[in-house]
């Protein structure tokens, strides 16, 4: 089952990274539900930036470790260069 690294824009217009199964549900988690990430609580309401397809979750995982580590000026790059998937 195909996984997806995302990037969210939260209100203050930090950055979030994650992975999930499914974008629209782990959407609706962080801005409607107890299940969102703590970051993502404090800075309601998040929009998707960036979404990208990975085979397994293993794969996921490190390019979200991957993303993590850029610089926000890499990470806005990123969010231009691709749509969302």
């Amino acid at each position: 089952m195909a996984y997806f690294v995302y990037i969210l824009e939260c209100s203050d217009s930090t950055l979030y990274t994650g992975i999930t199964k499914d974008l629209i549900k782990r959407l609706d988690e962080h801005n409607n539900s107890h299940k969102g990430a703590k970051y993502t609580k404090a800075r309601r309401p998040v929009k998707i930036v960036y979404s990208e397809c990975s085979a397994d979750r293993s794969s996921a995982l490190k390019r979200e470790h991957t993303i993590k580590k850029l610089s926000r000026d890499e990470k806005i790059r990123l969010i231009n260069a691709k749509t969302i998937c």
